[in-house]
């Protein structure tokens, strides 16, 4: 077995590194990364100049990702490689420690939800200060190439956020094959990449974020078009009354796609996603079962505004979304009582916005800020402390002390407001200690 240490050789073998005035900030930071792998090569290579550039290749198919979040794990720290450079195995993860200190009511919770910000609050738990390592995951990612199958990979990825924020808890497990991809995987109605980096694992309140199973078929054009659908598992989330309501199985899977534009080489995009699903109930008072259709529709991109700016916004509306759709995700939003018509259920609107930026310092030092607010629409007049709407802010600073060791700092802000018009502040400061391997 023959270890290449770094990638820093062959990079100047095969043209050379791209000038740094050259790159974007962010294109500087991932060649850092790249050039920090291990390559473990099982047997003597071929060629090694064209083995080496095979590995290349394969790193670069780890970020051709379209629902990476800047949460997720980095490029591999250890990657194995067959002689004929046509099979290689990756493995890696995060070691990510959070720590934070809240007040004016603090959130007995580790990620900041707008949702949970107790009305009235407790004078017992108006201050905490607490810690996690929840968010740390390991990963393995296995990359082939023929020329009669082409491009496959299969991952595998594990979140210790579980039981008691420490059991082990699967985030991620998929196949992809060329276009195709099968398995647990995030939802494509859903844009990750079009949300501001936060040291909060929650994020902004307002964005789309579920994972499902499914199978989905994505493609990319040679002029910066991508389409992209897929059938997806059911999984309903509704507000049922006792002796009124009852739940029903899912049985018809959701369907979401997108279509997006992208340019300056997958760092700036626009994305137009759809999702059409089926919620099922039944009418205990007339015995007879119900299916309630919702839909939902969000226009997202991120742009590079300036070589050192990067701009992030997603607006989402629809009926019956509520398990896609930040704060919504913690209730059982996606069918809720029709308080005219005892027995009977709706998909109620909703919508949701998020906004933010990043800006780079230098390649390593860079600062983000993030907005974000969800707003739950019913359809008569309630006055109970039912949530209304939640508004989430966040203002954070990140310095990679080497490729894969960071340190960050953030100051969170949220707001909730209910339908009988009492709201609640709460604060919090971050911080972040993280090691990618």
């Amino acid at each position: 077995m023959r270890v290449f240490t770094t990638f820093l050789m062959l990079l100047m073998s095969v043209g050379g590194i791209m000038a740094q005035r050259d790159s974007f900030p962010e294109e500087i930071a991932r060649e850092k990364l790249i050039r920090s792998t291990h390559v473990i090569s099982v047997g003597q290579p071929d060629s090694t100049v064209s083995h080496l550039d095979s590995a290349i290749v394969m790193i670069g198919r780890f970020y051709a990702d379209q629902f990476r979040n800047f949460q997720d794990p980095s490029a591999p720290y250890f990657m194995f490689m067959s002689k004929n450079a046509e099979l290689a195995m990756g493995i890696g993860g995060v070691v990510r420690l959070r720590g934070w200190y809240g007040w004016n009511g603090a959130l007995q919770t580790n990620g900041f939800s707008p949702y949970s910000i107790p009305i009235p609050k407790n004078p017992a738990k108006l201050r905490e200060l607490d810690a996690t390592p929840a968010g740390c995951a390991i990963y393995l990612n296995i990359m082939a190439h023929k020329p009669w199958m082409g491009y496959l990979n299969a991952y595998i990825e594990g979140n210790f956020d579980g039981y008691l924020h420490t059991g082990f808890k699967l985030k991620k497990a998929y196949v992809t094959l060329n276009d195709f991809t099968a398995g647990y995987v995030t939802s494509t109605y859903s844009d990750p990449a079009a949300l501001a980096p936060t040291i909060d694992g929650a994020g902004s309140n307002g964005k789309i974020d579920r994972s499902n199973l499914l199978l989905r078929y994505m493609h990319t054009f040679k002029k910066g078009w991508t389409v992209a659908g897929s059938f997806e598992f059911p999984k309903s989330y509704i507000t049922t009354t006792e002796g009124l309501t009852e739940k029903c199985s899912d049985y018809v899977p959701d369907l979401a796609a997108f279509a997006q534009y992208q340019w300056h080489g997958g760092l700036s995009h626009i994305r137009l996603s759809g999702l059409l699903r089926v919620s099922s109930y039944r009418d205990l008072l007339a015995e007879r079962n119900y299916n309630v259709a919702g839909w939902g529709a969000m226009l997202s991109g991120m742009v590079k505004a300036a070589r050192p700016l990067t701009l992030y916004a997603s607006v989402s509306y629809g009926h019956g979304q509520g398990s896609y759709q930040g704060d919504l995700r913690i209730g059982n939003y996606d069918l809720v009582p029709d308080l005219d018509n005892p027995g009977r259920l709706y998909a109620p609107r909703s919508i949701g916005v998020t906004a933010g930026a990043r800006y780079f310092f230098k390649s390593n030092i860079y600062a983000a800020g993030s907005f974000g607010t969800t707003r739950y629409y019913r359809k008569q007049k309630v006055y109970d402390a039912e949530y209304r709407q939640g508004i989430y802010g966040a203002v954070n600073i990140f310095w990679d002390l080497t490729p894969r060791l960071q340190v960050g700092a953030e100051y969170l802000v949220g707001k909730r407001t209910n339908f009988n018009h009492q709201h609640a502040f709460a604060d919090r400061v971050d911080a972040l200690l993280q090691f990618a391997f």
